[in-house]
């Protein structure tokens, strides 16, 4: 099937075509014909004959009909979802444009929210502009045609039917407008850096946006000044040098080269297809999780019911399940006891002392994974192969997560920091002791695949556990808007994953959304993972402070604010990344934006507000991400006045204190009684604060 090129749009004689630069900023608007124009989301077409090697084969296009069925879909153009809240990605860049001509031009096409064709991303950009280019150029070769016509013919008045020709002023203006986007082009092409990718071009944007948001974030409060240190270092990739305290290793020196951390577990040596459970676990309520694993399919299985029913093997079941859902297990010709001896070993060696990264996390990230893989969008589009290392690489990319983060490893020059030079060291180390568990007994599950595919699910499982690595982020978000919005300028509206780049970047965002994907889960699963992921940051904030070390952002369990974390890490984090890939499989993941949207404004809703610092209507927009002083910072501010005050009473030089330095009966109240769990009241029974937590 030939996928029929578009004809240059031509615009009416009074109105020529504008910018497709916003206004401000660099936003862009791509413009194609009408019957393109309004489709933001894309055919997503594969290959049957994909080879991951050497692409296309089979001497056949990976649109020709006779490929297979499934190979497209009819693009949607979204509907009542258009006035949903945009991410920082789509405001206004104007503080850092490239080019200083571009800071002058506006265009009448800007709106609030990015439409149906907003472009962000600057190769993107480069693209539409050029395409507004080559638009005009064909209004001015019309005009130049009508007017030797008009020589030819003086005295003939055009049709009623037939539109007015463009005038002489309109051609001059339109080529006015067409030489000042060829100057923007340029600029920006000669402002490149040769060694940098075009997706570099949208990530250096997307984190100096990020930057000026998470500046203004930290000057609100002393909280918001942590949650902005928080999603600075772990998804910017700014690392902060530290000052380590001097000490000599307790652990006994092993070879470099020796994987740390591995055990042997007799489970299940005497293990046999005829004595399989049915969900790969031993349990006395087999029953209750069938039932639970019928939602395997769906988005927000309940992974912590799963695992009380499973006898603490939600892993093991699920990934167990999955495979036969798939027939992952007959295609590879997998041995169904190698596969739970497998499992069995891998969930063994997930640390159920750690709150967060633990076997739990694994079996969500895996069934999250299998559940976008199986979207109407991707339906078809990748191969068994491609499906099983996905899955495969979600089960293993935290396993013997020692609950701490990368920085800490590397501020306390531990061994796995040295092995791996401060590089994703806990992805690397996942990986390592993943495919090392495939070496003990009977555990080879990839034992029947021929030599090219186990290098190619390697290779694949390689590349997503360490684009799992949070100080990726940006980039990954940027490589994939950049992605989408070039193949929407230049395929009208196909994305063509023809390439093992193009298929692979989008498995890493899959897995790597899966990866964030709780605060799109029901509430009552997400308050569960919030809870889990914050006393783990709280358990390695108690270690730090027991080494000597500073405390690492959301890490000190007496300052930092759940609530404000959530709302920040939502906003600036999950929204972009999840507005994104639903840009990309369109419309199946709006109910999951919804959901998100939901959870961030139940959360912001239990921030409390500080009476001495209400909400301002006059500050910042309504996108704008507010921060406002808890009753606890006020109380600590308030208190440490009274320290002072107290200090200065003891002075000789001082005998009296001021009115202000005087504790008040009210912050007594506000301090022990919210601290209790209990409602402070004034002297008339009305309540001035509820308790901590509620």
């Amino acid at each position: 099937m030939q996928v029929p090129t578009a004809p240059a749009p031509t615009p009416g004689p009074d109105s020529p075509k504008d910018s497709p630069r916003g206004s401000p900023g660099l936003f862009r608007r791509l413009l194609v014909n009408q019957s393109v124009r309004l489709q933001r989301r894309f055919t997503v077409a594969h290959p049957l004959c994909f080879d991951l090697d050497n692409g296309l084969s089979c001497r056949r296009s990976a649109l020709d009909p006779q490929s297979g069925p499934g190979l497209g879909r009819v693009v949607q153009a979204p509907g009542q979802y258009s006035q949903r809240r945009e991410s920082f990605l789509y405001r206004s860049d104007s503080d850092y444009e490239l080019s200083p001509k571009a800071m002058s031009r506006n265009s009448s096409v800007a709106s609030d929210l990015h439409g149906e064709d907003m472009i962000v991303t600057p190769f993107a950009q480069v693209l539409a502009s050029l395409r507004t280019v080559r638009s005009n150029v064909a209004v001015l070769a019309h005009l130049q045609g009508h007017m030797a016509a008009k020589q030819a013919s003086i005295g003939n008045p055009p049709s009623g039917s037939q539109p007015p020709p463009p005038t002489e002023d309109t051609g001059q203006k339109l080529a006015l407008e067409t030489l000042n986007e060829l100057d923007w082009c340029l600029d920006q092409l000669e402002t490149l850096q040769t060694r940098h990718s075009v997706g570099e071009m949208a990530s250096n944007k997307f984190k100096r946006m990020l930057n000026r948001e998470l500046t203004h974030l930290s000057e609100t409060s002393r909280s918001g000044n942590q949650v902005s240190e928080y999603i600075s270092q772990t998804f910017l990739d700014q690392q902060t040098e530290v000052e380590l305290p001097r000490g000599t290793p307790t652990e006994p020196l092993r070879p470099m080269s020796q994987i740390s951390s591995l055990r042997v577990f007799p489970h299940s040596a005497s293990l046999s297809t005829a004595t399989i459970p049915r969900f790969g676990v031993q349990t006395d309520q087999e029953g209750q999780l069938a039932k639970e694993l019928e939602d395997t399919n769906k988005w927000g299985l309940d992974v912590f019911k799963v695992a009380e029913l499973s006898g603490n093997r939600p892993l093991t079941a699920i990934i167990f399940s999955i495979f036969q859902e798939r027939d992952l297990l007959k295609t590879f010709q997998i041995p169904a006891d190698t596969l739970v001896t497998y499992l069995l070993t891998l969930e063994g060696h997930y640390h159920a002392d750690v709150a967060y990264h633990n076997s739990l996390h694994a079996a969500d990230v895996a069934q999250s994974a299998h559940v976008l893989l199986a979207t109407p969008a991707l339906e078809a589009v990748f191969t068994d192969l491609e499906v099983l290392a996905a899955i495969f690489a979600s089960a293993i990319h935290d396993v013997d997560h020692p609950g701490v983060s990368n920085q800490f490893l590397i501020n306390t020059n531990s061994e796995l920091a040295l092995m791996y030079n401060d590089a994703s060291v806990l992805e690397n180390h996942h990986l390592a002791v993943g495919f090392k568990l495939l070496q003990a007994e009977n555990c080879d599950i990839f034992r029947n695949l021929s030599t090219k595919q186990r290098l190619s699910l390697r290779r694949m499982v390689i590349d997503m556990v360490l684009a799992t690595d949070m100080s990726k982020h940006m980039n990954l978000l940027a490589d994939l808007k950049t992605m989408v919005e070039t193949k929407k300028v230049t395929n009208l509206g196909v994305l063509l994953l023809d390439n093992y780049s193009d298929r692979i970047q989008v498995l890493q965002n899959l897995v790597h959304c899966a990866d964030l994907s709780n605060p799109t889960k029901p509430l009552p699963l997400y308050r569960q993972w919030t809870d889990r992921i914050m006393a783990e940051f709280f358990q390695q904030g108690d270690r730090e402070r027991e080494s000597g070390l500073d405390i690492s952002p959301m890490c000190d369990k007496h300052t930092a604010s759940v609530e404000k974390s959530q709302v920040g890490f939502i906003d600036y984090i999950a929204h972009p990344l999840w507005e994104t890939w639903a840009d990309l499989v369109h419309p199946d993941a709006q109910d999951l934006l919804d959901t998100l949207e939901d959870n961030r404004e139940w959360y912001q809703s239990k921030i409390p507000h500080s009476p001495v610092d209400p909400i301002s209507p006059e500050r910042g927009g309504p996108d704008r991400f507010q921060f406002e002083l808890t009753l606890e910072e006020a109380e600590e501010e308030e208190e440490e006045e009274r320290m002072l005050a107290q200090e200065a009473s003891e002075s000789p030089d001082t005998e009296l204190l001021s009115a202000e330095a005087r504790p008040d009966p009210r912050d007594l109240c506000l301090d022990n009684q919210r601290t209790m769990g209990k409602p402070c009241v004034d002297h008339e029974g009305n309540v001035m604060a509820e308790p901590f937590g509620t």
